[in-house]
């Protein structure tokens, strides 16, 4: 006989029940699933509705989904970007009385998608270098937390966009392990080779499936992470060394890893006996150095390039109507209500799943430029944004949610109405700045 059924929740979710947890997950009847594209993985994986929102259900065994929970906590609190934890479902058992897996639920991440999802046809170099790249960050932030990953994979992470660039976040933690005191040496190599071969492995598996460019070399695509890498670990990390009257390489140090998102809570100085050298090791290191500095200014919580590519609009805001002098926090309030707000309104309705708003504000930055690079002339964002709605936006399958029928996983655009209740989204273009 199968034991109670124990639900773990980070909130309380009457929907939780409603799922037939009596059935095993590979025969949930269509009605109950969400078909949306999905990495590889070791476990079965489905998406269901609960709630009003997709959340992704995987079974497994009891320890490791409540190990799995209790790991995407603790990432969450300490600010990584990563799925949120909705519960651990166990003591399921079939009506027969048979017992079933225990089951990991976590919340779908809107306008995030698996690596194979990213294009329509085939990869491209510069799309596979993006990702690489991305995966790179993300796995420096989690080591400089003492976060080992032990199964680093383009599978196992999601991706969003991000001005022109790509933000991961980890998806599968169930292997990962939190050390306080940091990580080795031997650990954060052994996490790059796994990352390394797994890469490697992917891209070939996208090549023997014709969905690869030609001139996408899988193995050097995998070199890539290494590289990326160690490039951000030593900037971050790197001891330097400089004479006294060169005080100002310390300002150019912070500037560098603000440039690459990072921030600074900590410096290590030391002089020498005789005062003619001075070595500094960045101590407390934190990313999101523009994320942090867009939402105290704005409220906006955004991506990191986006929020960069937001907060230097609204410093050639500031610069444009001549407020130099004026409050930060007024005139990025300013920006908000008479730039932002009013061109995330004037998107249609039926076109606010096709991507996030600060990701649209960042393309239509842009569409912009390279109109007025061909005209010659400045465009007014009026009518930079009339000619991205209809020549751009309009255009691209929708982000917020993508679905595919169970029989091929094929990509098919489906408009998430949900993603927006804000209202009609009409607006009067000549108002904007």
């Amino acid at each position: 006989m199968s034991a109670a059924l124990s639900i773990a929740a980070s909130a309380v979710d009457p929907g939780l029940l409603a799922l037939p947890g009596s059935t095993a997950l590979a025969e949930w009847p269509s009605r109950d699933i969400v078909w949306l594209p999905k990495g590889l993985s070791r476990h079965l994986v489905r998406f269901a509705n609960l709630s009003g929102r997709v959340v992704a259900i995987k079974e497994t065994t009891a320890e490791m989904a409540r190990r799995e929970y209790e790991m995407l906590g603790s990432l969450t609190r300490m600010d990584v970007p990563c799925v949120e934890r909705v519960a651990v479902i166990d003591g399921r058992g079939d009506a027969s009385g048979a017992p079933l897996p225990a089951a990991l639920v976590t919340a779908h991440l809107k306008f995030a998608l698996p690596y194979r999802a990213l294009f329509t046809q085939t990869l491209r170099p510069h799309t596979a270098s993006r990702l690489v790249d991305a995966l790179a960050l993300l796995l420096v932030r989690l080591h400089t937390m003492g976060f080992f990953w032990g199964d680093v994979s383009l599978s196992n992470t999601l991706f969003r966009r991000d001005a022109g660039a790509f933000a991961a976040y980890l998806v599968d933690a169930e292997t990962g392990e939190l050390h306080e005191a940091g990580l080795t040496h031997g650990q954060r190599e052994h996490d790059l080779d796994v990352a390394r071969t797994n890469i490697a492995g992917e891209i070939m598996d996208l090549e023997a499936g014709g969905r690869l460019e030609g001139g996408v070399d899988a193995v050097a695509v995998a070199d890539g992470i290494v590289s990326s890498y160690r490039s951000l670990w030593s900037a971050l990390t790197d001891k330097e060394t400089f004479a006294t009257n060169e005080a100002w390489r310390i300002t150019e140090r912070v500037r560098r890893l603000n440039d690459i998102g990072f921030d600074i809570g900590e410096m290590s100085i030391e002089t020498e006996r005789d005062g003619t050298r001075v070595s500094i090791t960045p101590k407390v290191v934190d990313a999101g150095y523009h994320q942090r500095r867009l939402l105290r200014l704005t409220g906006l919580d955004v991506e990191e390039n986006q929020a960069r590519r937001l907060l230097n609009d609204l410093d050639e805001f500031r610069a444009r109507v001549s407020r130099l002098g004026s409050d930060e926090e007024m005139v990025a309030h300013e920006w908000l209500t008479r730039v932002f707000e009013p061109v995330v309104k004037a998107i249609p309705f039926e076109l606010r799943a096709k991507l996030e708003p600060a990701e649209v504000f960042h393309q239509l930055l842009e569409h912009r430029w390279y109109m007025s690079q061909a005209r010659g002339e400045s465009v007014p964002l009026a009518e930079s944004l009339a000619s991205y709605i209809d020549d751009v936006l309009r255009h691209r399958r929708d982000e917020a949610t993508v679905m595919g029928p169970p029989e091929t996983m094929a990509l098919t655009v489906v408009s998430d109405a949900a993603a927006d209740d804000s209202g009609s989204g009409e607006v009067d273009w000549r108002d904007l700045v």
